[in-house]
């Protein structure tokens, strides 16, 4: 099911049949080292992220992350959404991209887009980001999307400090 549609991408709702472009994304280098080991090794513990994750977002809130696909040829690139974490008090925007899809300009398109979504349809009025400190990249690109730096934080007693980003 297509839940946001842009010129060139399409979100869907991540189905147990992706657990093969999960278990790539997860596994990233990028992803590792900004976001975090999973613990997702095979195409098992894929299909369980799935259920545990997106699924269980859309059953609990009717959003989550989606899965990004490119129109031409419908090949998954990665994944955007909303996420509603226990440890924050407004719902976050996330994405992340395989590499041979990032410089291409979806992640923006997909990130505008789901804020939109976010706006129009869920009636959000406060969108947050979180960002590894040392991840330039996804900082650019949610400055340019319109939220701005807000302050840094841990998201648990043990975690790495994060840099929160929110819409003005």
């Amino acid at each position: 099911m297509t839940v946001i549609e842009t010129e060139r991408l399409a979100l869907r709702e991540i189905r147990a049949d992706d657990a093969a472009f999960i278990l790539e994304l997860v596994n990233d280098p990028a992803w590792l080292r900004f976001i975090g080991d999973k613990k997702v090794k095979t195409l098992e513990d894929a299909r369980g992220y799935i259920e545990r994750g997106p699924r269980a977002l859309y059953a609990r809130h009717g959003f989550g992350l989606w899965l990004v696909e490119v129109k031409e040829g419908s090949e998954p690139a990665g994944i955007c959404g909303l996420v509603k974490r226990e440890t924050l008090a407004d719902v976050d925007i996330g994405f992340a991209f395989l590499p041979r899809h990032r410089a291409r300009g979806y992640a923006r398109e997909a990130a505008e887009a789901t804020l939109d979504y976010a706006r129009r349809v869920l009636g959000l009025t406060r969108i947050v980001a979180i960002a590894s400190p040392d991840n330039e990249r996804s900082s650019r690109l949610l400055e340019k999307i319109g939220l701005r730096f807000e302050h840094k934080l841990r998201l648990a007693v043990d975690a790495d400090e994060v840099a929160l980003f929110a819409t003005p």
